[in-house]
């Protein structure tokens, strides 16, 4: 079906007005030529008793030849679908538009109209009713109607001013009103018409930018609902694994004394069950600061051969248990970059490599590419269909058919944001990432990293920390409105030996402070809150009313589960340390201590 036939418009452009309203000018001719074929009749009818026939005929033949090539030009142009320039067939209506006019200009000219009164009422209201009927069907194209109804009314003007007596001058004054009238309307209707092919095309362009927003609305609604069913399923595994171990544990407990060795066991495997979950959650936490955009960026001049070493050191062993062979080639070369968001990069290529492509071969190196290295993680794993290549870095995207059985075993195949996170830290430091695949033939992830202008300075020899010993004893005011939360950290600060002014409220917390400060000193080196807390009150808040409380700035600490990323943003603009569950004990302990370093502790 063509698109006459059809009766479609073009697929136009924003940017194509001019040319719409060329299309507009075709589609709206209908009447003028409806006009051209009918009028004709009357005017015939009329003229015939004073103007000689062959002449008339002549002058119907020409009117009806001349409408006769414009539904043909017409039929031309949809049935090409305006092919070509729009001002090529703006020109060729144009043309035919005016030798048409000037054949109705030819009815009020001295050529066929004699000079009778009445005959040349009869012309003045035919021309009147052409020029104006023409308005709507040629104002899209101002140069078109100007010239056509200047051919029309001119000729008449002039011949009432030639003529004899007081009524041809009306005619002429009111055949030039006319024109001046019909020119101002329309170029009236031209803007109107305008104006309303912008703000369709506005719409059309609004239109579609909601239904992208839509569908991209719907994709992220697919998606997480995805991943909450695949996080479910893998948040639960090691929830039940732990739920498991702790049953052991107890049914252990009620047989008797537990044997170190046994304890010891089981404490092993809730750690490396805990680490599971928490590779899971760090991926989330990830996500959640990159949305909020407190990532922190540290980037300086950087030894690849260092970084390479560590990832080697890292996952040689991991790739050794998988069956794979992990081969690491040394580059000598500074780059530009931040090390610790840069190594993650490479933690979550790496290890999506060892994830995909068990007993496979994998290379890590790097290539000079003019003022950058390429660094290259190479697998010979099964590889990624092109198809399924453009979803790999989507957040919450799982490829099919490239989790193995061991994947599932292990609870170790991930919430699908690894490499989602891997492109969002690559934006963050201006890196390319790049992936080449071939179903069974292996993937190559690149990272781009610009060179350092110059190496970096060695760095002062600096004291090092002290570390952190069991001996070391705070006294922490420990705020939480979780009664097991509460329970369990205030055993293990105990363990540790810590004093610990515990309570699910602040006013809880100074009452038990002040009951301890009753029987002996009690000295305060550091606050530990959790930052959800009953009746809407922030971990920070409290911080702020137990300093008060205390009347002097206390070290302070904030552990939160939120990964929120307006959470996370108030957080970061706190300036507290921060700790985001869950915390293993060592951590814990690194965390307190680092936390109270620049203080004195008692």
């Amino acid at each position: 079906m063509t698109a006459a036939s059809a009766g479609t418009a073009p697929a136009w452009q924003p940017g194509d007005v001019p040319a719409a309203m060329v299309d507009l000018l075709y589609r709206q001719s209908n009447a003028v030529l409806f006009a051209n074929f009918v009028i004709a009749l009357p005017v015939l009818y009329v003229l015939r008793p004073s103007v000689p026939m062959p002449m008339l005929a002549g002058w119907m033949a020409a009117v009806y030849l001349l409408t006769t090539l414009r539904i043909g030009l017409s039929w031309r142009y949809f049935r090409h679908g305006g092919d070509g320039s729009p001002q090529a067939w703006a020109r060729r209506f144009m043309v035919l538009s005016w030798l048409s006019s000037l054949l109705w200009g030819a009815v009020g000219s001295s050529i066929l109209l004699p000079p009778e009164p009445q005959l040349v009422a009869f012309c003045c209201i035919v021309l009147a009713g052409m020029s104006s009927g023409a308005i709507p069907s040629l104002s899209a194209h101002p140069a078109t109607y100007r010239g056509s109804v200047a051919a029309m009314l001119l000729p008449f003007t002039i011949y009432c001013l030639v003529q004899q007596g007081p009524v041809y001058g009306v005619y002429a004054g009111f055949a030039g009103c006319l024109l001046c009238v019909n020119i101002y309307y329309s170029q009236v209707t031209y803007r109107t018409l305008r104006d309303g092919v912008r703000l369709r095309f506005e719409n059309l362009a609004l239109i579609g930018e909601l239904e992208r927003e839509r569908d991209r609305a719907t994709a992220a609604d697919r998606a997480k609902t995805r991943f909450l069913a695949a996080a479910g399923h893998d948040l639960r595994q090691p929830a039940y694994a732990i739920g498991l171990q702790a049953a052991s544990l107890l049914t252990l407990g009620e047989r008797g004394d537990v044997a170190g060795s046994q304890a010891h066991a089981i404490g092993r495997r809730l750690q490396s069950t805990l680490a599971r979950m928490d590779n899971l959650l760090d991926g989330l936490l990830d996500a959640s600061r990159l949305d909020a955009g407190v990532m922190p960026v540290h980037r300086r001049p950087l030894q690849l051969a260092r970084l390479l070493a560590d990832v080697r050191d890292e996952y040689a062993e991991p790739a050794r248990q998988r069956g794979s062979v992990l081969r690491v080639v040394p580059v000598r070369a500074w780059i530009d970059s931040d090390p610790d968001l840069l190594k993650r990069i490479l933690d979550n290529l790496v290890g999506n490599a060892l994830r995909h492509a068990p007993r496979a071969s994998i290379l890590v190196g790097a290539r000079r590419r003019g003022a950058a290295m390429e660094i290259q993680v190479i697998d010979t794993g099964p590889g990624i269909a092109p198809a399924q290549q453009a979803r790999v870095f989507d957040e919450y995207a799982q490829v099919p058919g490239t989790a193995t059985a061991s994947d599932d075993q292990a609870g170790a195949k991930g919430l699908g944001l690894g490499l989602a996170i891997v492109r969002r830290l690559a934006a963050l430091l201006g890196h390319t990432v790049t992936l080449r695949s071939a179903p069974g033939r292996g993937c190559v992830f690149s990272v781009r990293v610009p060179l350092a202008a110059t190496a970096a300075a060695p760095a002062p020899a600096a004291a090092p920390p002290r570390p952190a010993t069991a001996g070391d004893t705070l006294c922490v005011m420990l705020v939480d409105d979780d009664p097991q939360v509460l329970g369990a950290l205030t055993e293990l600060l105990t363990l540790w030996g810590h004093v610990v002014y515990g309570g699910r409220t602040v006013a809880a917390v100074c009452d038990a402070h002040r009951a301890a400060a009753q029987d002996a000193a009690a000295p305060v080196h550091l606050i530990l809150a959790d930052y959800r807390l009953a009746e809407d009150l922030t971990g920070i808040a409290a911080v702020g009313m137990l300093r008060a409380y205390l009347d002097r700035a206390v070290p302070a600490l904030i552990v939160t589960g939120d990964t929120a990323p307006d959470r996370l943003q108030v957080l970061h603009d706190s300036g507290f340390p921060v700790l985001h569950k869950p915390i293993h004990g060592e951590a814990l302990r690194a965390a307190l201590h680092r936390a109270v370093q620049p203080a004195a502790v008692a």
